[in-house]
């Protein structure tokens, strides 16, 4: 009896985990597939789910065709890349700093890329140049949190302290030039205040996509060093593993999912936070089917919070951002109370 109820070694654990991704990854395929459905074929003149099937691939009436592809198509891929973006950077980030707080819109990444686009957007740039100009924010914010946070020491947590100051300071900056802005143009750099993926184009995703398509086989391809990291910097070593050089390299690769992210829905908060918590307590240890699953969970939970901002809400025009703002506060917080109990045993 006793056998019975003895906990499964890890090994045991780690298998049935594994048995489990390619269940869930099918899973979370077919949501977004229900959700991509229902996002073609609502709005203010609804479609047949067929239909609206039918008229994204280009078939159909010319009308049902201009609508889904011209409409709502961009829209929904926007959502679709920044919700996998976001939450493959905050898989990146939460592993290589090993902390549950590590992720874009906590370190700064997203306010600094919200910083580079509306500064592009105040020069009166092309809307394809806008990830390159949120990239070029999203690294001065990680060039920042590098500076002060040598400065304050080499802790994780004061480093998810300063990331905080980072992002805080750089969202007053925006809404700064927001407010100073013209009004034709304030309108505009609203959504990185926010968050919205309103108004999108394929102008936009095209430039964006190819960016995060790269910036995802990239991470993909940096897996086994993150797994030889996970030894430990001795152990990395010893196997002959450039430590610093693997770090940079993971840190980079965050840094463009999280600021092409930005460029397309601005900072849009909690997805990068909590799909990787998510994934890790259904799926287990970090793995490429894990990495594989937290896109396609970011992209479905950016999605529906679009379709809910959209449809089921009582007031209409409401940015993406708000509903993901308002499932993310009381995670952010669980998640300090639960850090803070941990620091607290552990100095006991």
């Amino acid at each position: 009896m006793t056998d019975v109820l003895r906990p499964a070694p890890p090994t045991a654990v780690r298998r049935r985990a594994v048995r489990r991704t390619p269940l869930l990854i099918l899973g979370t395929a077919l949501v977004l597939l229900v959700l991509v459905t229902v996002s073609v074929s609502t709005g203010d003149m609804p479609l047949a789910p067929l239909d609206a099937l039918r008229g994204l691939f280009g078939l159909g009436d010319t009308a049902t065709v201009l609508i889904v592809q011209e409409f709502r198509a961009p829209r929904m891929a926007a959502a679709l890349l920044a919700g996998a973006g976001l939450a493959v950077a905050g898989a990146l980030l939460q592993r290589l700093f090993r902390n549950p707080l590590a992720s874009p819109d906590v370190m700064g990444v997203t306010g600094g890329a919200s910083f580079g686009a509306v500064v592009m957007l105040a020069a009166g740039a092309s809307q394809a140049l806008m990830p390159l100009a949120a990239l070029g924010g999203g690294l001065l914010a990680a060039v920042l949190l590098g500076l002060l946070g040598w400065r304050s020491g080499t802790s994780v947590t004061r480093l998810v302290l300063v990331g905080l100051a980072v992002q805080a300071g750089l969202t007053a900056a925006v809404n700064f030039m927001v407010v100073r802005f013209p009004t034709e143009l304030a309108g505009s750099a609203l959504q990185w205040t926010t968050g919205s993926v309103y108004g999108r184009t394929w102008t936009e995703v095209w430039a964006a996509g190819g960016a995060v398509a790269v910036a995802l086989f990239a991470a993909f391809a940096l897996h086994r060093r993150l797994a030889v990291l996970d030894l430990g910097d001795d152990s990395a070593g010893a196997l002959g593993l450039n430590t610093d050089a693997a770090r940079l390299q993971v840190l980079v690769t965050a840094i463009v999912l999280a600021s092409v992210a930005a460029a397309l829905a601005g900072p849009v908060a909690f997805v990068a936070l909590a799909v990787p918590h998510l994934v890790r307590f259904l799926a287990g240890p970090p793995t490429p089917g894990t990495l594989t699953l937290s896109g396609l969970a970011g992209a479905a939970l950016l999605l529906a919070s679009d379709l809910v901002a959209q449809h089921l809400l009582p007031i209409s025009g409401l940015p993406v951002g708000v509903v993901t703002a308002t499932l993310g506060a009381p995670w952010l917080l669980v998640l300090m109370i639960r850090q803070s109990s941990s620091l607290n045993r552990s100095v006991r």
